[in-house]
C-alpha cells in the first residue's frame, strides 16, 4: 500500500493562490474542517458535489495512512436570510411556514442531509458538531474579541470592527478584495444604523420578541452570528491552528474571510494553513441554487421524478459524473452529460468484472508500475479525479485487450492491477457496484451469449449473411464482438 511517505501531495491553497505540498502540523495526522449545511431545506445536488469533493479528499488522506480528524458542522441557528446581519433566521422562518418548532425543522432536514449523503456513499465525518451545541464557546470568543477592542456593542448586538482590524491585519487576504470595496450587504436594511461601518459584521444579534431561537448572554437575549459558529466549532475540535479548512466557493467571502478575522482577533493566529474551495454545479448552464429554483434534488434524479432527465440514474452514476470534473472547476449538469457518464460508468464496472476472469501469461504488454504511478500522480496533484479516471480507462482498454486475447499480462501484474483498480475505483473514488446494474449485466451476458452461439452456428453453416447481420446489429447497439483464439467475446462501446 502506498503511504504518505511515498507521495508528495500538493493542494491548491486559496489563501496563497498556488499549489502547496501538504505539511501537516503533526506529521502523521491531518485536521480538516468543512462548513456543513444550514438545515432548513432539502440538500440539492450542488451541495452534494461540495461534500463529495471533500469526501474524496478524506478518503485519499486515509488511504495514504494519515490519521484524519474530519470535522463538518451542522448550522442549526443564526444563519440569516441573504447572509446579511438582518432579517429572520432561515430555520425560524421555515418553522413559521411549516407551523412547527425550529428544532423540528432542524431534525427533519438533518435526517434528509444524512440520508442523501449515505445514498451517495459519503463517509461520515469524525465529528459533526452543531451551532446550538456551542453557544457557550461562541460567547467566550466574543468576550475575548471585545477585550481585544476589535468589536463593539450597540443596543445588545455585538459587531466586529473591520476597519480597526484592518489597520494591523488584512481583511480581504483570502478573497483578495480591497476593504474599500467590501461593503458587506450594504443595502439599506433595518439595523444598519447600528454599525460603525457598513463592512462590520455581527458576532451576536439582539433578538426581538418574535425571534424564536435565542439565548441568554452578557448582552441580553440574542443569537450568534453565522460566521462565529464555524470559528467556535473548528478551533474547539482542531485547535487554534489546523491543517485544512474547506467549503463551497460561495463561502470564500464573506464567511471564510470573517472566520480568519475572528480567529486572529481572538487567538492571534489564522485558523487554517490551507483553504480549499469546491466550485459550483450549474444546471443547463445556470447556477444551481435553492433561491432561484434552478436546482434538482438528488432524490428526484434517483427516482426519475423530474422534468429534466429522460430516466432515473443510480447514485454511483451521479457520483461518477461529478468526479469526472476537477473539484475546482465549474460542472454543468444536463441530461446529455449524465447519460454519457452512465455509459462510462458501465464500461468501468464491466472491466472490473472482467478482471477476475482474466488469464495470466508469462509476460505483460502493459507497464503496470508506470500506470500505478500515473494514478497516484493524478491524486497527488490536487486530487485530480478527471486524470485518475482517464488513467483508469487506459487500464480498461488494456483489460479488454487481454480479455480478447490481443494482449498479455503476467500473474504478478494481474494481482497488482486487480488490487489497485479496486482501491482507486471503490476505496478512493467511492463508487459502488449497482446491484440492479450488476443483475442487468448478467442478463446482458446471457442474451449476448445466446446471439454469439447463433452466430457461431450460422458461420458453421456458412450462412455468412446471418453471421454478419448479428455482428452488425449488435455493433449498432453499442456492442462489439471480438473473434480470437477460437473464442468470441464482446465489449460495450
Amino acid at each position: 500500500m502506498s503511504t504518505y511517505q511515498d507521495n508528495k501531495l500538493h493542494i491548491y491553497n486559496s489563501l496563497t493562490g498556488k499549489k502547496e505540498k501538504l505539511k501537516p502540523i503533526n506529521e502523521k495526522s491531518v485536521g480538516m474542517y468543512v462548513c456543513g449545511p444550514t438545515v432548513y431545506s432539502n440538500v440539492h445536488l450542488g451541495n452534494v458535489r461540495t461534500f463529495m469533493s471533500f469526501d474524496i479528499i478524506y478518503r485519499y488522506l486515509l488511504h495514504l495512512g494519515y490519521k484524519v480528524r474530519y470535522v463538518r458542522n451542522i448550522t442549526d441557528a443564526g444563519h440569516l436570510e441573504n447572509d446579511s446581519d438582518n432579517g429572520e433566521d432561515r430555520i425560524s422562518k421555515k418553522a413559521r411556514l411549516e407551523e412547527i418548532e425550529p428544532m423540528e425543522v432542524v431534525q427533519k432536514y438533518t435526517v434528509d442531509f444524512h440520508n442523501t449523503l449515505n445514498q451517495f456513499n459519503l463517509l461520515p465525518p469524525s465529528i459533526e458538531p452543531t451551532a446550538t451545541g456551542h453557544i457557550i464557546e461562541q460567547i467566550e470568543i466574543i468576550k475575548t474579541i471585545l477585550k481585544n477592542k476589535l468589536a463593539y456593542e450597540v443596543n445588545g448586538s455585538i459587531y466586529f470592527d473591520v476597519i480597526k482590524y484592518n489597520k494591523t491585519n488584512n481583511y480581504g487576504i483570502l478573497s483578495k478584495r480591497n476593504i474599500e470595496d467590501l461593503v458587506h450587504n450594504s443595502r439599506k436594511l433595518d439595523g444598519q444604523i447600528d454599525k460603525k461601518n457598513p463592512q462590520d459584521f455581527a458576532l451576536w444579534k439582539k433578538a426581538d420578541d418574535s425571534h424564536i431561537m435565542k439565548w441568554n448572554s452578557p448582552w441580553g437575549l440574542g443569537f450568534p452570528g453565522w460566521h462565529l459558529e464555524c470559528t467556535a466549532m473548528s478551533t474547539k475540535y482542531l485547535g487554534d491552528n489546523f491543517d485544512i479548512h474547506g467549503g463551497g466557493m460561495d463561502l470564500k467571502f464573506p464567511h471564510h474571510e470573517c472566520e480568519i478575522a475572528q480567529s486572529i482577533a481572538c487567538n492571534n493566529t489564522s485558523p487554517a494553513n490551507i483553504w480549499m474551495h469546491a466550485n459550483m454545479l450549474t444546471l443547463n448552464g445556470n447556477k444551481m441554487a435553492k433561491s432561484t429554483g434552478n436546482n434538482i434534488l438528488p432524490g428526484d434524479i434517483l427516482s426519475g421524478n423530474n422534468s429534466i432527465l429522460n430516466k432515473p440514474f443510480s447514485s454511483s452514476v451521479i457520483r461518477f459524473f461529478i468526479l469526472q470534473a476537477h473539484y475546482r472547476s465549474v460542472l454543468d449538469f444536463s441530461s446529455e452529460a449524465i447519460e454519457a457518464s452512465e455509459k462510462g460508468f458501465n464500461k468501468l464496472m464491466e472491466a472490473q468484472k472482467s478482471l477476475s476472469k482474466l488469464k495470466s501469461s508469462t509476460s505483460s504488454d502493459f507497464d503496470i508500475n508506470n500506470w500505478v504511478t500515473n494514478c497516484y500522480n493524478a491524486l497527488n496533484d490536487d486530487f485530480n479525479t478527471p486524470i485518475l479516471i482517464a488513467e483508469l480507462f487506459n487500464s480498461v482498454k488494456f483489460i479488454n485487450q487481454v480479455k480478447m486475447g490481443k494482449s498479455k499480462i503476467s500473474i504478478n501484474d494481474l494481482k497488482i492491477i486487480q488490487e489497485k483498480f479496486n482501491e482507486f475505483v471503490f476505496d478512493i473514488l467511492g463508487l459502488e457496484i449497482n446491484t440492479s446494474s450488476d443483475s442487468n449485466s448478467d442478463k446482458l451476458d446471457s442474451a449476448v451469449g445466446l446471439l454469439i452461439e447463433l452466430r457461431n452456428q450460422a458461420r458453421l453453416n456458412k450462412n455468412y449473411a446471418l453471421s454478419d447481420k448479428i455482428r452488425d446489429d449488435l455493433s449498432k447497439g453499442g456492442i462489439t464482438l471480438n473473434d480470437s483464439n477460437n473464442e468470441t467475446t464482446y465489449s460495450i462501446n
